[in-house]
C-alpha cells in the first residue's frame, strides 16, 4: 500500500496562499530560538494568539501544524552549529482573514520541504509533512525574496464564521 507521492508533492508547487495580505484581520509574530524548546514556545504563542481571536474550532489542528512545521525547521533547515546567536532564527507568523488562517514559518534554509518515503507508518520522524496535510486544508512554501534569506512553509485553516 502507500501514498501516491505525485498527490502529496503537488502543495509544493504553490507559491504564497490565495489570499490578500491588504485583507487581513489580525496577524502575530514570534522569533523562535534555535532549540527544541522552540516547539513548546511556538504552542504557547500559537494558544495565547487563537484564544485572543477567539478561535476554538480548529484549535488542536492548528497547534498540531504549527509544532510540526517548527519542527521540521529545526530539525531540517538550521545549519548543525545552530546554537550561535548569529545564526538567523526560525520566524513564526499567524495571520486571520475572516474565514482562513494561515500559520507560516520561515527559516534560513533554501531546501525544499519534501515528505520522506517511508512505509514505515510507526516511525517517529519523516512524517511531519504527512501530518500537516491531513490536518490542514492546504499548505505550500515559496523561496524569500529580497534581502531575506530562506524560505517560508505555510499551511491554511479553513474557520467558521459567526454570524
Amino acid at each position: 500500500m502507500g501514498t501516491n507521492g505525485s498527490t502529496m508533492l503537488k502543495p509544493l508547487r504553490q507559491g504564497l496562499p490565495p489570499l490578500d495580505p491588504a485583507a487581513v484581520s489580525d496577524a502575530a509574530s514570534c522569533a523562535l530560538p534555535a532549540r527544541y524548546e522552540a516547539v513548546r514556545e511556538a504552542r504557547r504563542f500559537t494558544r495565547g494568539t487563537l484564544d485572543q481571536w477567539d478561535i476554538g474550532d480548529r484549535f488542536d489542528d492548528i497547534c498540531l501544524v504549527v509544532s510540526e512545521l517548527v519542527t521540521n525547521a529545526l530539525r531540517h533547515a538550521l545549519p548543525a552549529d545552530a546554537c550561535s546567536e548569529r545564526t538567523p532564527s526560525v520566524r513564526l507568523h499567524l495571520m486571520r482573514w475572516t474565514e482562513r488562517l494561515v500559520c507560516a514559518v520561515r527559516d534560513p534554509s533554501h531546501e525544499t520541504p519534501a515528505p520522506r518515503d517511508s512505509d514505515d507508518f510507526s516511525a517517529e520522524s519523516g512524517r511531519g509533512l504527512f501530518l500537516v496535510d491531513s490536518f490542514a486544508d492546504g499548505w505550500g512554501w515559496h523561496p524569500l525574496a529580497g534581502t531575506l534569506d530562506g524560505k517560508v512553509v505555510w499551511a491554511m485553516f479553513r474557520l467558521k464564521t459567526t454570524c
